[in-house]
C-alpha cells in the first residue's frame, strides 16, 4: 500500500455571478483552500475546503494551519491507515470539520488513483445522469434578480431553491416576486425554500400561514430555524405543511440519530464538504432506515469539491432532492473529469 508523503494547500478565489446572500450574510467572492494529498507511488488526490458563513471560524489561515497539523500526524503512513484515522481527526480538530472533510476527500481520491479505480464506481455507479436545482439568492434589487432568473431558465432549470431572509413580510413579498418572474416564462416549475436558520418557530408559523393564504406552492423548507433550536424544530416539524429538511443541524451520524429520535425534521441535506465521505455514508444509511427524505447539497465550491458530491449522488443514485449547483455561480467549462455539465444535468461519461 503506497504511503502518504506530502499534503499541499492552495488558496483559490472566484468572483460570483450574483451576490451570495442568505440570512447569515452576503458575499460576491468565494474563497476556498484546495488540498492535495501525494503518495510515494506518484498518485495524488485533490479535495476542497470552502469558507462559509456557517463555519465562520474556519478561515483560510485556520484551514491551512489545521491541514499542516493533520499532515504531521498522517505523513509517512500508508494511505489506507491515513483514511481510517479520519474519524479520530474529526474529534481532534472538532472546530474544523469542513477542513477535515476536504482532507478526507483528497486522501480517498489519492487511494483510488493508486488503485486505478473511479469514484463513481466506488459509490455504486447507479445513475449516469442526475439533475440539480439552482439557487436564487435573496436580493431586494430587481434587475440582478431578473437577470439571474432569466439566465437560469435559459440554461434549462425548472427547479429553484430560494434563499430567504428570515423576515416574514419581506420574504413573502420576495417569494411572490420570484414566483411571478418565473411564471412569466415557465408553465411548470418547482420552488424550494431555504431559511438558513433565519426564523423562530413563531415567525415560521406566520410564514406558513401567509404562504398558504397566497396559495404559493413550495416543495420543502430547508433549515428554517437555528441549528440548535431543538424545541422549535420539534414544534414546527409537527405542524409544517411541507417537509422540513435539516442542514446546519446535522454534521455527523450522531446529529442525525438525535434528530430522528426527537422528531426535529423530515429529512436531511447531506454535504460532503461538511461531513466528508465516511460520515455522509453513515448519515445516508440512518436517514434511509428512518424513511427520511434525503437531499445532497453543496457549499460555494468549485468543481474540485462539487464533483465529490456529484459522483457520490450519481453513484448512490438514491437522493430525492439534488442541490449541487455551485458551479453555476461561476464561469465554468462544460466538463470536469468524467462529469459533463449539461445545463441542470450532470452526465457521467
Amino acid at each position: 500500500m503506497p504511503k502518504l508523503i506530502e499534503i499541499r494547500t492552495q488558496v483559490v478565489r472566484q468572483s460570483m455571478r450574483m451576490a451570495f446572500t442568505t440570512a447569515l450574510g452576503s458575499k460576491t467572492v468565494a474563497t476556498s483552500v484546495l488540498v492535495r494529498a501525494i503518495l510515494d507511488d506518484g498518485s495524488a488526490g485533490l479535495g476542497e475546503v470552502p469558507t462559509s458563513f456557517v463555519m465562520p471560524h474556519e478561515t483560510v489561515e485556520v484551514i491551512r494551519h489545521t491541514i499542516r497539523q493533520a499532515g504531521n500526524i498522517l505523513r509517512g503512513q500508508d494511505i489506507y491507515t491515513a483514511l481510517i484515522r479520519v474519524p479520530a481527526l474529526r474529534g481532534a480538530f472538532a472546530p474544523c470539520l469542513m477542513t477535515i472533510s476536504g482532507l478526507e476527500v483528497a486522501l480517498l481520491r489519492a487511494m483510488l488513483a493508486s488503485q486505478g479505480k473511479t469514484e463513481f464506481v466506488r459509490w455504486g455507479g447507479h445513475r449516469e445522469r442526475i439533475q440539480t436545482d439552482i439557487t436564487i439568492f435573496f436580493t431586494p434589487q430587481d434587475e440582478p434578480l431578473q437577470r439571474w432568473i432569466d439566465q437560469a431558465i435559459d440554461t434549462g432549470f425548472t427547479t429553484f431553491k430560494v434563499k430567504t431572509s428570515g423576515k416574514v413580510k419581506q420574504d413573502v413579498e420576495f417569494l411572490w416576486q420570484v414566483r411571478d418572474k418565473i411564471a412569466r416564462r415557465l408553465e411548470r416549475f418547482t420552488l424550494r425554500l431555504d431559511g438558513n436558520q433565519g426564523y423562530t418557530a413563531a415567525s415560521l408559523e406566520k410564514m406558513f400561514s401567509r404562504l398558504d393564504r397566497l396559495r404559493l406552492a413550495y416543495e420543502l423548507f430547508e433549515q428554517p430555524l437555528r441549528k440548535d433550536d431543538i424545541e422549535g424544530l420539534m414544534r414546527i416539524t409537527a405542524i409544517a405543511p411541507v417537509p422540513i429538511i435539516l442542514d446546519e443541524t446535522i454534521f455527523d451520524s450522531r446529529d442525525v440519530r438525535f434528530a430522528i429520535e426527537n422528531g426535529l425534521g423530515h429529512g436531511v441535506n447531506i454535504k460532503i464538504a461538511k461531513s466528508g465521505f465516511i460520515e455522509s455514508e453513515a448519515i445516508l444509511k440512518l436517514a434511509r432506515q428512518a424513511k427520511w427524505k434525503t437531499m445532497i447539497g453543496c457549499m460555494s465550491e468549485t468543481m474540485v469539491g462539487l464533483s465529490a458530491g456529484i459522483l457520490f449522488a450519481a453513484g448512490r443514485g438514491s437522493f430525492k432532492y439534488v442541490d449541487l449547483d455551485s458551479i453555476h455561480f461561476f464561469p465554468h467549462l462544460p466538463r470536469y473529469g468524467p462529469i459533463e455539465i449539461a445545463g441542470p444535468e450532470y452526465v457521467i461519461r
